[in-house]
């Protein structure tokens, strides 16, 4: 099992270029960074869209560009991934992105981990004239034209939310066809042929998105016939614990993704030092 980390990288806790310097040194297979554009101060959506939420946390809106700050830490690593855990690609532009997710899978050799999701935060969305209700079938059009844009040499894409005609654009991943596009979140029955469809690997949330769900992405890929095995399979937020991740790499789990504080740069790095051994710990799980 592969062991990664994330946080909100923010103007208040640990330099995420330091922090990307430290998690390869202590081995740590990828690093992950979230998205918010901003967050409208008359939010009624709650925190996850989960009803009874506690208060959405500040970091939420101080957070940097995950494009931008992953572009950084690739030019000071070699090793670990990069990666964005998620970005909220139904409310971007898909051409501007595909661009960002290009150059970056380029600057970082080939070391880019695309994740995404649908996104959950009503007025976020609504600033950028993104409709809630559409947002999944959103998110597999821009995706869709992204990959025309990363393989092929005059792209051009024809949906019903997204439209472009032949194109050149570069530069195209250093990854054959794009880097590999994960989805976050719960995987119901249409997510779940999202996956099948257009997504190298699904990573819910750990504790909060049942892991049974598999046997709906399972189920998804073979009715277009897809081997379920070509999906990797990860846990974002999985539980710091030695034996519960050994438990999940033993139900096919490859590859799990700790939280790190929101705290100062001394409290991210006891607990780097407190993680560390987990990955030489799993790495023959």
């Amino acid at each position: 099992m592969r062991i990664g980390v994330m946080i909100f990288p923010t103007d208040q806790t640990i330099d995420p270029v330091e922090l990307a310097r430290e998690a390869e040194a202590r081995g740590f297979e990828s690093l992950w960074f979230p998205e918010h554009s901003h967050i409208p101060t008359s939010r009624v959506t709650p925190w996850g869209g989960n009803e009874g939420a506690p208060p959405l946390p500040e970091f939420y809106w101080r957070t940097h560009d995950p494009f931008v700050s992953l572009a950084a830490c690739a030019a000071v690593t070699s090793e670990i991934k990069v990666a964005t855990g998620i970005c909220l690609v139904a409310q971007r532009d898909p051409i501007h992105t595909a661009k960002e997710v290009a150059s970056l899978d380029r600057i970082s050799g080939g070391r880019f981990l695309f994740g995404v999701g649908y996104g959950w935060n009503k007025e976020e969305m609504a600033h950028h004239g993104a409709v809630y209700g559409e947002r999944r079938d959103v998110l597999r059009e821009n995706v869709l034209a992204m990959k025309q844009l990363w393989t092929q040499d005059e792209a051009s894409f024809d949906g019903e939310h997204v439209k472009f005609s032949s194109s050149w654009s570069w530069p195209k991943p250093t990854q054959e066809g794009g880097p590999p596009v994960i989805m976050g979140g719960n995987a119901g029955p249409k997510t779940a042929a999202h996956i099948a469809e257009f997504c190298d690997g699904w990573m819910p949330i750990g504790g909060r998105h049942p892991l049974e769900k598999w046997q709906t992405v399972v189920d998804a890929c073979e009715a277009i016939d897809r081997d379920p095995e070509t999906v990797e399979r990860g846990v974002f937020g999985a539980a710091p614990s030695q034996d519960t991740l050994t438990d999940l790499a033993a139900a096919g789990i490859s590859r799990a993704v700790l939280g790190l504080p929101q705290g100062p740069r001394d409290e991210v790095m006891a607990k780097l030092d407190e993680y560390a051994p987990l990955v030489a710990a799993l790495a023959d799980a």
